[in-house]
């Protein structure tokens, strides 16, 4: 049942099975896709751009929180009283399916509550490249 523990391989197959091809039906028909990465998270994101082009997925990527830090976002929901998931609240800043996720610990980052037993590098899902972003075309 937890067979994704034991392999980056498993893992990714996973994450391709019940994240990333649901998005590909969901993104068919669309020009571009809106994430809400920051530059902060992770140095692999630290180098994505506002608008690149998605070669993986053949339409533009729009990052409009790129250069927002967290205390940013959080000062912008609690203005706005915008609702969000509970579990930020008992120390999950970053969510994904459940037995990808747990709580953080004091002074761990802010994205080691995510596939925990990988190394730091290999910690995305296959939604967003490690690679660096696509030039976006002129």
């Amino acid at each position: 049942m937890n067979g994704f523990y034991h392999s980056l391989e498993a893992r990714l197959e996973c994450c391709r099975v019940r994240k990333v091809e649901p998005f590909k039906r969901a993104i068919a028909g669309f020009s571009a896709w809106i994430t809400g990465v920051r530059r902060e998270q992770s140095p692999a994101r630290a180098r994505g751009q506002a608008l690149e082009w998605d070669p993986e997925h053949g339409l533009y990527k729009i990052s409009p929180l790129l250069d927002w830090t967290e205390a940013e976002v959080w000062q912008y929901i609690r203005a706005r009283r915008l609702p969000y998931i509970a579990l930020h609240d008992r120390q999950f800043p970053s969510i994904g399916c459940s037995p990808c996720t747990r709580a953080i610990q004091p002074g761990e980052s802010r994205r080691a509550g995510r596939w925990w037993w990988e190394q730091a590098e290999s910690r995305e899902c296959g939604l967003h490249p490690r690679a660096p972003p696509a030039a976006v075309p002129a």
